[in-house]
């Protein structure tokens, strides 16, 4: 993509916008459309559009693959963590109500906490499945 100029412009000033976006997608979820997972496939595709433009290589050094492995599991953990925390203090797994002195700050703050360990997981899964796809190395027909 050397010789797409325009494109590599776009590029450069759409990005850090689809980001912006994912993130408000993600803390907006809790009032409206939206949440973890939306927000975890848009952040993604904002790290996938930047590999279609700038090459893979160059987004591997900008987003290394232990940097998507760690987000999976952070994501996860996360998840888990409020589940055992609400359970520590007398809730059931997940029961968010016990999280805050008042049960609606408790459910406020236990889905917030729980849509962000669901958004940084799918953000992690869908970059893991876009460099296993585009790394992958391609056979010659005449191999076949």
């Amino acid at each position: 993509m050397r010789g797409y100029l325009v494109l590599r412009v776009i590029a450069k000033l759409l990005i850090p916008f689809i980001l912006v976006f994912g993130l408000y997608v993600q803390f907006h979820g809790d009032f409206g459309p939206g949440g973890g997972f939306q927000a975890g496939v848009i952040v993604a595709a904002a790290i996938i559009f930047h590999a279609l433009i700038y090459g893979l290589p160059r987004t591997r050094l900008v987003v290394p693959e232990w940097v998507v492995e760690t987000l999976v599991a952070a994501g996860l953990l996360l998840y888990i963590a409020v589940g055992i925390a609400s359970m520590l203090m007398g809730g059931g797994f997940l029961d968010y109500s016990v999280l805050m002195h008042d049960p609606v700050h408790g459910q406020h703050r236990g889905i917030l906490l729980v849509e962000l360990g669901v958004g940084i997981s799918v953000a992690g899964v869908m970059l893991m499945i876009f460099y296993m796809f585009a790394g992958r190395s391609r056979t010659p027909d005449s191999e076949k």
